[in-house]
């Protein structure tokens, strides 16, 4: 008589891990990205400092090692903690905002972080990766249908305008532009049709003129510079006319390592910061930026690769979301310091000097993690798991 076939639990139907099979699961080659990534930026603050670990660098690669434990230990957390405290954290996020303008310290004419002692804290740099949470919470289970009511989208939308006004308050045109642009392409990710986006995007042009208004005069004279950067080279327009010579002097393979001459010469402002990707191309070159963006493409083809690869959609939309809000920071941040775009105070992600952005980007590289980690648990609208 033959033996009945055994069913073997699969993969798929498993909805508990232990610890030791999530570790299995951790994408170590994710990691050696991001820190290949962080090891140019350690080298590019020293850099900056003439050759010392002092005051960037030591810093920095405190905050990595911090990070990383972070990430890590975000990824080990079930998929499903993160579904049903997602609008708790928004509401944190959006809590800390409004600090913000209460007891903010205002730095190079804005207020935007609260100074906790160890640490600048930037709130706007935790609202991206709260409101990807909170945005992929509310379109999870979500059907064509219901996403094609326009009433649905209501509540999405004033989730990603109130924190968008908060940070534009402060001011900080650059965040509030990264949050409402990969937000957008989450909506897009959830099945929003293209006709609302264009009738969103026609809005948005026809409500310029009104912007402007409300713009302040050092951002109106950022955007007319971007248009014409001779009109006062000495000026507002110094930072990226210094930023071009630095670039072009950089030539195909650069100076060499710490022999940037308008760096080293402080011709090149925050050269630490937002203008770092320009002092690493002058000592390396196109060569060296390109092997820089060719990490970053890498990394983006990873985050979307897990994207795709998750079966729940929350675990579609957390990391299709973080990897765009990710390709943001750096593209806007390089077309920046190319002139290609107005100068908008973006840093550039893993590598320019500061401790909240570095420390959310590796907090949200560990919920894509996790969605790896956790791709084949199916996730119900409540957060439990499908059986």
């Amino acid at each position: 008589m033959p033996r009945p076939i055994q069913r073997m639990p699969s993969r798929l139907n498993r909805t508990e891990m232990s610890i030791r099979d999530k570790v299995w699961q951790i994408n170590w080659s994710l990691i050696a990205i991001l820190a290949a990534i962080a090891g140019v930026g350690f080298a590019t603050l020293y850099s900056a400092a003439q050759g010392s670990l002092e005051p960037w660098a030591l810093k920095q690669i405190i905050r990595f090692a911090f990070g990383i434990g972070i990430m890590i230990s975000v990824a080990l957390v079930d998929l499903r903690f993160w579904v049903r405290h997602a609008y708790l954290l928004y509401a944190v996020a959006v809590i800390l905002l409004v600090l913000v303008e209460v007891r903010g310290t205002i730095g190079m004419g804005a207020q935007r972080w609260i100074d906790l002692g160890f640490i600048q804290l930037q709130p706007s740099e935790i609202m991206k990766i709260a409101l990807i949470l909170s945005l992929a919470r509310y379109f999870h289970g979500a059907g064509v249908q219901e996403i094609g009511r326009p009433l649905f989208l209501i509540p999405p939308l004033i989730m990603v305008f109130v924190p968008a006004a908060l940070v534009l308050k402060q001011p900080d045109l650059g965040t509030a532009m990264m949050l409402v642009m990969s937000s957008g392409a989450l909506f897009f990710m959830a099945g929003v049709r293209m006709w609302k986006f264009a009738l969103v995007i026609a809005g948005g042009m026809g409500a310029v003129p009104v912007a402007w208004q409300f713009l302040r005069d050092y951002q109106k004279k950022r955007i007319l510079i971007f248009l014409n950067p001779e009109d006062d080279p000495l000026g507002a327009g110094y930072h990226i006319t210094q930023s071009k010579i630095a670039l072009g002097s950089g030539g195909m393979f650069g100076k060499g390592y710490m022999m940037g001459t308008q760096s080293r010469l402080n011709f090149l402002p925050e050269k630490q910061t937002d203008f770092i990707f320009t002092m690493f191309a002058e000592e390396w070159g196109m060569m060296g930026g390109m092997v820089l963006l060719g990490l970053y493409s890498l990394l983006i083809a990873f985050g979307y690769a897990i994207a795709i690869r998750c079966r729940s959609q929350f675990g579609r939309l957390v990391a299709h979301g973080i990897t765009t809000t990710f390709f943001l920071y750096f593209f806007i941040n390089t077309a920046m310091v190319m002139g290609l775009v107005p100068v908008v105070g973006v840093p550039l992600p893993l590598i320019s000097y500061g401790g909240t952005a570095m420390l959310s980007l590796l907090f949200g590289w560990g919920l894509v993690m996790s969605a790896y980690i956790h791709r084949d648990v199916p996730i119900s609208r409540r957060g439990a798991a499908d059986e």
